[in-house]
């Protein structure tokens, strides 16, 4: 990590962040039944709210808020247990700010509304600077550059962005800017067919991480929950009209090698799957292990990861990250992601599976490109991936991957498979 100059650590200290976690995250299905989507368990260790948190410590932005309302209980454990550790007399902390009616008798209506209902919070803080930032993106960021920027530009707002391809542009805002890095258009989850942009194979793409200067903030805050025909969102309302009336720049997020930044939205399965399997590459375009960005958590006390021989079969894993208390007992184990107190019995093998804490896997399963969901138990003899996944209704399969929780119903029967083809 490069040293900071004092412009940089002063304008992180004059700002506070401001971290969204009050999505319902549908697009997972049972992967947010019982939780949000920034406390689920990413990288076998982590949960994914840990990396913007990280993100924010290690920039020296020490003073952090988290917006949560959905499902909230795991993740407001996670922040008190394991982001406790800042100096609060010297006014650091990472603290939870839940959803609490404090305007009127409504939840929040969208991420804009979520911060008007804490703004009397935020600008207790006295900060010159406010970042807004998602909760369940995977990257690492130095805000400082981005605060830089914004305050040499003397934008009102600076919107930090990646390329993506222009077949992905309906999941994401998309900005036009010019050669000055000012935003000219910012559309929100446009069809690509409506951009008419045949001769390019990209779009710049918010990464839903913005810095306000704060009294810029606050007087659009107030003015948009004025207007009953909004949807009191950043994407949709706040960000369009800033740019229609106001000075909204761009900042383009690069590595150190001036190409694009690594950065993912993980709220899809497809997406939660395929960022897994990039951190088993040989040369992970995100490094875990770097001891100048440490991802920080709460970790849990569990014993070392163990393989076991039993029967003559020898537990085999290659590619794969194994988390604390794993046992693979004579089973192969390739290509996955193994989180904490996952348990593989023998015969089985796994391909291309991410398995999230306290799983049970049965004996002689194969199972390949799956996501098990936390504390499901798999039968012995379980087949997934090997053949054409059978019609069975329970199965919620993406383009790439099939899910595998504990099934639902009306009557509570929580102890079968979700998924079983």
């Amino acid at each position: 990590m490069r040293t900071p100059n004092g412009t940089e650590t002063g304008l992180a200290r004059d700002t506070v962040a401001l971290i969204l976690a009050g999505g319902n995250g549908t697009r997972l299905g049972e992967l947010t039944r019982w939780q949000c989507k920034p406390a689920i368990a990413f990288g076998g260790h982590f949960r994914n709210i840990d990396f913007t948190l990280s993100n924010c410590v290690n920039s020296g932005v020490r003073r952090v808020a988290v917006l949560t309302q959905y499902k909230a209980q795991s993740l407001i454990t996670h922040i008190a247990g394991g982001w406790n550790f800042l100096a609060r007399p010297l006014g650091e902390f990472v603290d939870v700010w839940p959803a609490q009616q404090r305007l009127d008798s409504a939840w929040y209506a969208g991420t804009a509304d979520a911060v008007h209902q804490n703004l009397d919070l935020l600008l207790a803080q006295r900060s010159r600077y406010t970042l807004v930032l998602a909760g369940d993106h995977v990257y690492k960021m130095d805000y400082r550059k981005l605060l830089e920027q914004h305050a040499k530009s003397s934008a009102d707002v600076t919107v930090a962005c990646v390329p993506v391809p222009v077949e992905d542009s309906g999941a994401f805002g998309v900005l036009g800017i010019d050669e000055r890095q000012r935003v000219c258009s910012f559309i929100e989850k446009p069809q690509p067919s409506s951009l008419g942009m045949s001769s390019q194979s990209t779009v710049l793409a918010s990464m839903g991480v913005y810095v306000f200067s704060t009294a810029y903030l606050e007087q659009q805050l107030r003015r948009d929950a004025g207007n009953r025909d909004s949807a009191h969102d950043f994407g949709r309302d706040i960000l369009p009209r800033a740019v229609r009336e106001d000075h909204v720049a761009a900042y383009s997020f690069v590595d150190s090698a001036g190409r694009p930044g690594y950065w993912r939205d993980v709220g899809t399965l497809d997406a939660f799957w395929q960022a897994h399997m990039e951190l088993l590459t040989a040369e992970p375009p995100i490094e875990l292990y770097d001891p100048a960005w440490p991802i920080l958590t709460l970790p849990e006390q569990l014993p070392p990861a163990r393989l076991v021989h039993t029967s003559g079969r020898h537990g085999f894993v290659a590619d794969s990250l194994l988390s604390g208390g794993v046992v693979v007992r004579g089973a192969t184990v390739t290509n996955s992601v193994l989180s904490g107190n996952v348990h593989v019995a023998e015969g089985t093998v796994i391909d291309g599976a991410v398995v999230l804490p306290n799983a049970r896997i049965g004996a002689n399963c194969k199972l390949r490109r799956v996501i098990i969901d936390a504390g499901v138990e798999i039968p012995d003899g379980t087949t997934v991936g090997w053949q054409p996944a059978a019609p069975v209704e329970s199965v919620r399969t993406g383009s790439r991957v099939t899910l595998l929780s504990r099934n639902w119903s009306p009557e509570g029967t929580d102890d079968e498979i979700r998924s079983v083809a």
